[in-house]
């Protein structure tokens, strides 16, 4: 008998059990669970899970504690697959009517009408599950895992298959299940009766698939929308995987006097709330911008509205995407090995040639990624087309006018959700058929202290060329952006002012203290308070799922890494919407609730660490992995010592886009927040919808500020991965 797979049988079984016992079964309105402990045998809202199903008329809920003592049993097998048989019996089956009878049970009785004909009205009803329905699910979850486990899949590894089983559990609740819920809107008739002519009529029309050409700079495609959107994704993500990959090249063997202030400007835009980028470009570009005005001025040109539109839209987007792309390819190109072009250059290849043919080879993975995340964050994206888009039509824009416009047509904003999913689906198999079986291990477990080769000239040169000039042009659009909050009214008076910071952020002091009179306090702290609670997460669920796709395989990988992704194929008021729709009833009540905008947060933001630790995997020899097994380490030992050590710059890179991102996000959340949870985004949208520029810029002013203090916080205090390798010599003799 295995006593070391046991105990963690009965640590699982214990706290599933215990649950029953000390926690509230159900959700309670305005209070958190956890206080509610001392009444869980005091009434009905804060009864526990046995006083639910022996006192309250819910006998479905002795289901799940008949799963436990089936899984108890298992404890006693000896052999394996008979052990793993019965915790799959207990604890799969556990779980399953516990959702099951969630999802037919809710607050009015029976979800189904017909369910209701056929066995009547129910005496009890059931609101979302809380504490108590969250732990033992998740018990019974691991204890299905376990059974796996034990059964032979995973290698027998008890940790490997509670990861895939967790997961795939988390992955499946809180993305592909909204998702498929809000699309399932697409094969509903306008009477609810499910048909699938209605897809077929919603998308095969002309304003999504009709052909043109491009006719001008501003709003100048007059294709389809459908088409509009994979010709502007395409164009970013090549401008975006090009730009990255010269700043990221610049950083680490152009010139070490332009890596740090390379690293501060190109995380302007990623640290920036989107509309700030877009008044600045107006600002510029716009009718009345600089631009405008000096060309009037100098050649009587008069102003036009031509940067809005398809271009407007994709230098917005290249801005705002570009710094993903950078952070994506400067961990590629730092874990390129030296020794690699020196034995190339000893064969006597040249510089040009050994970068050529070794070392951008090399970034294929990082490439394809940054082209991937770059295309789909493209078509998700929303604040960027409704500002400077014009006449040009997208499918975000498209959505969100379909879902809060006078039509509020929820079929037709499915049908174009599906439409991006489709694309995002087609580029991911592209670029998986592209590199198919190559290996990029760059690290492995030799002594590796060569020193980076520098570029060739030629390729210097070029670098040099674009990054600086995209530097220059970086800052000067957030110049013009940062003095518009620092002005009494911008385009009328610029007299220097700090109105617009007492307003949003003024702090008084009484003979109680302190008293944060400023209009934007709370929504500052909210939107800390869950960023700081969803980044980590975020970060390390990411990681934890792109270990598990570069170190495991198993039945339904593709799928699982899909599901991963696909919170980036869908627009962000897309997920906002879904949420609302799949979160809004019981089981799983969190609508209007700081969780579900945390949630939310965390699944839109998690795709950047899965590729950017996809990426970093790819360069990770699995002999590191395997000499760390055959000396007896566990998988959880062997991710903590060896693996995590090496990914540092992933894991920089998850944590910074995270936290920012969670902090900078409009669509996503727009739907979900609430008096009481207002955010910065929402808060700053109001500003500007008021017409007060002012305060919505100083606000951005300051959530800049504190975002670049946390990201270098994080850069510190995280710390960079050690190679034995020595920085790429500044200059070198080329021949």
């Amino acid at each position: 008998m295995n006593w070391s797979i046991n105990r963690t049988l009965w640590l699982w079984l214990a706290v599933g059990v215990l649950a029953y016992l000390v926690l509230p079964w159900y959700a309670i309105q305005d209070a958190n669970g956890l206080l509610k402990i001392p009444q869980v045998f005091a009434g009905e809202q804060t009864g526990n899970g046995i006083m639910q199903a022996a006192v309250y008329g819910r006998p479905w809920l002795w289901l799940g504690l008949a799963g436990f003592f089936v899984a108890a049993a298992g404890a006693f097998f000896q052999s394996g697959r008979q052990q793993g048989a019965v915790l799959i019996a207990g604890g799969g089956l556990g779980a399953l009517s516990l959702l099951v009878s969630g999802f037919l049970i809710g607050a009015r009785g029976w979800a189904f009408e017909s369910f209701t004909a056929s066995f009547g009205e129910l005496a009890a009803r059931q609101p979302g599950v809380g504490w108590g329905g969250f732990v033992v699910l998740t018990t019974l979850l691991m204890l299905t895992a376990c059974g796996i486990a034990r059964r032979g899949y995973f290698k027998g590894d008890l940790f490997v298959a509670a990861a895939v089983v967790g997961c795939g559990s988390l992955l499946g609740l809180f993305i592909v299940f909204p998702v498929l819920k809000a699309l399932a809107g697409a094969f509903l008739t306008e009477d609810g009766q499910f048909a699938v002519s209605a897809i077929v009529e919603r998308v095969a029309i002309q304003r999504n698939f009709g052909m043109g050409c491009i006719t001008g700079w501003g709003g100048g495609l007059t294709c389809g929308v459908a088409w509009n959107t994979l010709f502007l994704g395409l164009m970013t993500a090549g401008a975006t995987t090009l730009l990255g990959t010269l700043m990221a090249l610049m950083a680490e063997r152009a010139s070490s006097r332009f890596s740090k202030p390379l690293n501060v400007v190109a995380m302007l835009p990623i640290i920036t709330p989107p509309f700030v980028v877009g008044l600045g470009l107006i600002l510029l570009f716009g009718r009345a911008g600089i631009v405008n005005q000096f060309l009037e001025y100098a050649f009587g040109i008069a102003p036009t509205r031509w940067f809005y539109g398809w271009f407007g839209v994709w230098l917005a987007q290249t801005f705002a995407f570009t710094p993903i792309a950078f952070m994506i390819m400067r961990g590629v190109v730092q874990g390129v090995s030296p020794s690699l072009e020196e034995a190339a250059q000893t064969l006597r290849a040249d510089p040009l040639r050994t970068f050529m043919t070794v070392t951008l080879p090399l970034l294929k993975p990082g490439l394809a990624n940054a082209f991937l995340v770059g295309f789909i964050e493209s078509m998700a994206d929303f604040g960027n087309p409704i500002v400077v888009g014009g006449q040009f039509s997208v499918l975000s824009t498209e959505i969100f006018f379909a879902i809060v416009g006078a039509q509020y047509d929820q079929g037709r904003a499915a049908s174009l959700a599906w439409i991006l999913t489709i694309f995002a689906l087609s580029v991911f198999a592209i670029q998986r058929s592209l590199l198919g079986k190559q290996n990029f291990t760059t690290v492995s477990g030799k002594g590796d202290a060569g020193i980076a080769m520098p570029l060739p000239s030629q390729v210097r040169k070029f670098v040099h060329a674009v990054a600086l000039p995209w530097m220059a042009f970086t800052l000067v659009v957030y110049l013009f952006a940062f003095a518009g909050g620092f002005v009494q009214t911008w385009g009328r008076d610029y007299t220097f002012t700090l109105n617009h910071f007492r307003t949003t952020f003024a702090l008084e002091w009484s003979q109680f203290g302190i008293v944060w009179a400023g209009t934007a306090w709370s929504s500052f702290f909210t939107t800390i308070k869950l960023a700081a609670i969803a980044a980590p997460m975020t970060a390390l669920v990411g990681l934890l799922i792109a270990w598990l796709l570069a170190r495991t395989d198993f039945r339904g990988q593709s799928a699982f890494e899909f599901a991963a992704l696909l919170a980036f194929a869908i627009p962000g008021t897309v997920l906002g919407v879904s949420y609302i729709m799949a979160f809004n009833v019981p089981p799983f009540e969190l609508t209007g609730t700081s969780l579900i905008i945390v949630l939310c947060f965390m699944f839109r933001n998690l795709p950047v660490g899965v590729r950017a630790g996809t990426a970093a995997f790819k360069q990770l020899d699995k002999s590191l992995d395997e000499a760390s097994i055959m000396l007896r380490a566990s998988s959880v030992q062997t991710l903590r010592y060896v693996v995590l050590p090496l990914l540092k710059p992933a894991l920089v890179a998850a944590l910074v886009y995270s936290f920012v991102r969670a902090i900078t996000t409009v669509s996503a959340v727009i739907f979900l927040v609430t008096a009481e949870n207002e955010l910065a985004t929402t808060y700053i949208i109001g500003r500007v919808g008021n017409g007060d520029y002012g305060v919505a810029l100083a606000y951005c002013t300051v959530l800049i500020v504190l975002m670049s203090l946390v990201t270098a916080l994080i850069q510190f205090f995280v710390g960079e991965r050690k190679l034995g390798r020595r920085k790429a010599a500044v200059r070198a003799p080329l021949h």
